[in-house]
């Protein structure tokens, strides 16, 4: 079998498959339509989010059998036309599920202790230590929407602390002992913090607006390592405004192209980046001292390289050798 890499991963990756009697070969600059023209060649190809495999690519691919998508999600995928053609998708949670759960606690922590906010502070002379109080985590309720693979990990994270965790999610029977499934309305009476763990679907789109938002009973604490999609930026900026949310880690934003690659657009200074073509939300959020951001790197950790690139290695093996 030959299988076309349209991203450059961890070594281990091809080194096993080829040991495994893959064919592997490796085009990581060729135009979409330059790989639609040679893809019938190979009966799998893996991508991480280079460009979107929609109709027209799947059927140039005639004699595909897999895509191996070296990430937690299928969302630049049209899963449903591959699935009707016999096309076996391979994703991979299980290889960033744990660097998810680590990153969401890092944010909610720094964020409650106000961490980057205090070092910027210090680093320009500034000693402001009553400005700097932090807010304890035990004795909150910390609500997760979505309880797969990075709601589990990150509920599993929490169990040091004094806190209650609910999940909500649209299977059931998914609560274990580090979460109690609930739903939605009671998540909303109850949590001081809500995560975000839900790919990105039509259901998931604009989820967090301002009816969703105002409907919680309490202010509270939003963690968003999903996908940016999810969160209306403008209602988000409001309920920061109004205090109606306390304060937000943001990974990954509402503005993100669909290869999660960049986002600004570069300037003549290397210094400097054009913001221009984003919404004035954005300039809210980069200003805003209860914001933490970070470039959808939730998931992207050496470790997580290694166990993403294994993962994709495992389940191509498990079906195809």
């Amino acid at each position: 079998m030959k299988i076309l890499h349209l991203d450059k991963n961890h070594d281990l990756l091809i080194e096993q498959l080829d040991a495994l009697g893959f064919t592997n070969d490796e085009d990581y600059s060729s135009s979409k339509e330059a790989i639609e023209q040679v893809i019938h060649q190979y009966d799998g190809f893996i991508i991480r989010s280079r460009f979107k495999i929609d109709k027209p690519f799947l059927d140039a691919a005639t004699q595909l059998k897999f895509i191996g998508r070296v990430g937690a999600g299928l969302e630049n995928i049209d899963c449903d036309y591959a699935q009707s053609k016999g096309i076996h998708l391979i994703a991979a949670p299980e290889g960033n599920r744990n660097a998810v759960g680590e990153h969401s606690l890092a944010m909610l922590l720094s964020l409650f202790n106000k961490l980057n906010k205090a070092d910027q502070e210090v680093r320009a002379g500034k000693w402001l230590r009553e400005d700097n109080r932090g807010v304890e985590l035990d004795g909150k309720t910390v609500g997760l929407i979505g309880y797969g693979n990075m709601g589990k990990a990150f509920a599993k994270k929490l169990r040091g602390f004094d806190v209650e965790v609910l999940c909500y999610d649209i299977k059931s029977n998914v609560g274990d002992q580090n979460a109690k499934q609930v739903t939605l309305e009671e998540l909303q009476e109850r949590a001081n913090i809500l995560s975000l763990h839900t790919p990105e679907t039509p259901r998931t789109i604009n989820m967090v607006n301002s009816n969703f938002i105002n409907a919680f009973k309490k202010s509270f604490w939003l963690i968003n390592t999903a996908r940016g999609k999810s969160v209306v930026t403008k209602d988000l900026v409001l309920a920061l405004q109004s205090g109606k949310i306390l304060g937000a880690g943001l990974d990954v934003l509402e503005y993100e192209k669909s290869s999660f690659e960049n986002l600004f657009k570069p300037t003549v200074s290397s210094s400097a980046v054009d913001r221009s073509h984003l919404p004035k939300a954005f300039d809210y959020l980069i200003q805003a001292n209860n914001v933490l951001l970070t470039p959808h790197v939730a998931g992207w950790t050496i470790e997580s390289k290694e166990k993403l690139a294994q993962t994709i290695v495992d389940k191509i093996k498990l079906e195809f050798c």
